[in-house]
């Protein structure tokens, strides 16, 4: 999906901590439990890992963007919730959900400002995103899909462009920025859910997004009896858990989790449980 404000210089730490949390609050969206800021003490983890809550790996994401992450009744589930409780066990602690906006994840500035300790939101990495987050190892092969009202005729990007089609993208995504290298120019949605209220209601004749979440979307018969999977888009994107620049001692933990799970199967059982296919078989 995955997914950008300065203020002059203060004249005491204080003033600046008071700023960017007055900055995150204004562009976050809700949380599953209370963040924890930047100056408040840090906990500790199994093998001297510091966390920003005493007990907790706090998680920031941007829900809802099923199947990776989405609430069910009043828990956070999804695969990205599952990738990073690997880790969460390892360390003896629990997961701690923070809802944020995307934005504000792929920027940095959540992690900076001590929001959270991680961030997975389905989130690819991209040299732009790695600038300003370290990066997990890959965890996720993604790739984008169009979805559009039944009847267009459409079957690609170069059709919907033929016949003068409506084109929607998720902002802040790297389906946006496929399509605009494109030469498209599409209506822009703030999440997931809105983008595709605005194929329903006609801003859009087409839209484009993950595959996994487009698969999910037509899951449900109100969706499948209107829209079609016309195409997918093989991007070569994956997504990474991503943490503060510098954090590589929890980095080192997330990577050998990941790697463990690959290797012993459980990684397969995260899979199917979200997906229905092992991988490598999504979108067949």
């Amino acid at each position: 999906m995955v997914l950008w404000s300065r203020r002059h210089r203060m004249t005491s730490i204080g003033a600046l901590a008071v700023s960017a949390a007055f900055l995150l609050s204004a562009c976050g969206g809700g949380s599953t439990s209370s963040a924890t800021s930047s100056s408040a003490p840090a906990g500790t983890a199994a093998g001297g890992i510091k966390l920003i809550k005493p007990g907790k790996l706090t998680t920031c994401t941007n829900l809802p963007y099923e199947p990776f992450q989405f609430k069910q009744g009043d828990k956070t589930v999804g695969f990205d919730v599952d990738i990073v409780d690997l880790a969460a066990k390892k360390l003896g602690v629990t997961q701690d959900i923070v809802d944020i906006d995307f934005a504000v994840i792929k920027s940095g500035a959540a992690l900076n400002a001590g929001k959270c300790d991680v961030a997975a939101a389905g989130m690819t990495i991209t040299p732009e995103r790695q600038k300003n987050l370290l990066f997990s190892d890959p965890y996720f092969d993604a790739t984008q899909a169009l979805l559009a009202k039944k009847g267009t005729g459409a079957k690609s990007l170069d059709d919907v462009k033929a016949k003068g089609l409506k084109l929607g993208a998720q902002a802040s995504t790297t389906g946006l920025d496929y399509v605009k290298g494109k030469g498209f120019n599409p209506t822009e949605f703030a999440d997931s859910p809105k983008e595709l209220l605005g194929l329903q209601s006609g801003q859009a004749d087409v839209i484009v997004q993950d595959l996994p979440v487009v698969l999910t979307w037509l899951k449900k018969p109100e969706i499948a009896s209107k829209f079609e999977l016309i195409g997918s888009l093989n991007t070569g994107e994956q997504y990474g858990v991503g943490l503060k620049k510098g954090n590589d001692a929890l980095v080192k933990v997330i990577n050998e989790e990941i790697a463990k799970a690959k290797s012993d199967g459980t990684y397969e059982k995260i899979y199917v449980k979200w997906f229905g296919k092992k991988p490598g078989e999504l979108g067949t």
